[in-house]
């Protein structure tokens, strides 16, 4: 009875404790978690960084403007020769400077493929991002559910310590009046101690789940608060027809297409190695020489510029191009052909489950009856002990069974939503 007494101080306190808190709804944890996750505030710098990267490559767009300032010191100054007469040009220490503005004005399609490249991959790290969400939802709802699931299988567990401790009662009353045997009484103790271990093995599982949920919404590992236990998942996913499925909704899919547009870019950017690049330039250079009579010299430039050979380097740039095409055309259709997997695997998942808890609803009154009448049988001697004791397990297994079945179902029906792009 101490082991009893414990356990409902326990208890109380749990409700006490919980009662203090404001009732977490499954929503607030999805709130928390889009604020606090870790992984999403991982995730969310490579959008940024991607947008850098689009930015860089939109600077071929602009002028590029350079300047430069220096001091030569020479031995001695440069000089010409003419008609036998030395003639210095220079002065022997003299400053420098210089600004040049140069500008491409028409590469046949190189930039553009360039900047193209970097808003498909500033995109694709968008979806990525999306998708990360949606996976981080699909954990907070699991681990949501899976606290509660905890919840109504440590009830279960407590019930049935509940009715063991009863029964060995019984067992004892009976025993001494010399109705039954003292095997009997060992029987419940040795059950009674087999529920005890199992309530606590689900309690501690319960505070794992707890330590996940807290993990995930970004929360105090001690934070424990009230879940909201009529939460469900919609399941307008699931009463939809499984042929018309298609992962094109899904974020992840997205991504894929977006690199492989970024992929067919760079093809189109190395493709382009060989052809001439047409480009403008500015500029004005002083040097310090009063030799001279234009000590600052102004200049404009309409200039064409082809590579003639790279020692293979633009062939082998264009080859391997195409082959990261290639490899991505096969990651996406194998990201469609896993996406389909999940879908249909997620909908029988949920499909069975549903069936399950219908199963599970009737077999736990049928337990219970059993229950009641082996109790009666043995108190009124035509039972034995052991019947009982079955009996009861079996009241607790068939709970156990309903409440994985009922978040089982709530759980695949979840899976089934991102699977489906829809969370």
């Amino acid at each position: 009875m101490n082991f009893l007494a414990g356990l409902a101080t326990i208890l109380f306190l749990g409700m006490a404790v919980n009662s203090w808190c404001a009732p977490l709804s499954l929503q607030e944890c999805l709130q928390k978690a889009r604020d606090h996750n870790p992984e999403l505030k991982t995730a969310a710098w490579d959008s940024a960084i991607a947008r850098e990267n689009s930015r860089l490559a939109k600077v071929s767009s602009y002028p590029r403007v350079d300047t430069n300032a220096a001091y030569t010191m020479q031995l001695d100054p440069q000089a010409v020769k003419i008609a036998g007469v030395t003639a210095e040009t220079q002065e022997a220490d003299f400053a420098s400077a210089g600004v040049d503005v140069s500008y491409t004005l028409y590469d046949f399609g190189r930039r553009d493929a360039r900047i193209r490249q970097a808003d498909a991959y500033t995109e694709a790290a968008m979806q990525g991002f999306l998708s990360t969400s949606g996976d981080v939802t699909l954990q907070v709802i699991e681990a949501y559910f899976s606290v509660l699931e905890a919840g109504r299988l440590i009830q279960a567990a407590g019930e049935e310590v509940a009715q063991i401790t009863e029964h060995r009662r019984v067992a004892q009353v009976m025993f001494e009046e010399g109705t039954v045997t003292r095997n009997d009484v060992l029987q419940a103790e040795v059950r009674l101690a087999s529920a005890r271990q199992k309530l606590m093995a689900l309690t501690n599982r319960c505070e794992n789940r707890w330590l996940l949920l807290n993990f995930l919404t970004g929360s105090d590992p001690g934070f424990r608060g009230e879940l909201d236990g009529s939460t469900t998942m919609d399941d307008a996913a699931l009463a939809a027809s499984g042929t018309a499925d298609t992962p094109a909704n899904r974020h992840d899919i997205k991504a894929q297409k977006r690199i492989l547009e970024a992929h067919e870019f760079a093809v189109q950017e190395n493709r382009e190695n060989y052809i001439p690049e047409i480009y403008t330039r500015l500029g004005m250079d002083y040097v310090q020489n009063d030799k001279v009579r234009e000590q600052t010299i102004y200049s404009a430039t309409l200039g064409i510029r082809i590579n003639l050979f790279d020692g293979f380097a633009s062939q082998a740039a264009h080859e391997k191009a195409v082959r990261q095409r290639s490899k991505q055309q096969d990651s996406l259709r194998l990201s469609e052909q896993r996406a389909l997997l999940e879908i249909t695997t997620d909908r029988n998942d949920a499909n069975v489950a549903k069936e399950q808890i219908t199963v599970a609803e009737a077999a736990i009154r049928q337990s219970e009856e059993n229950l009641r009448i082996n109790r009666e049988r043995y108190r009124e001697r035509v039972g034995i002990a052991s019947e009982v004791l079955d009996a009861q397990t079996l009241v607790t297994q068939t709970k156990t069974d309903y409440y994985r079945a009922l978040y089982d179902y709530q759980t695949a029906t979840a899976r089934l939503q991102n699977a489906l792009g829809e969370l």
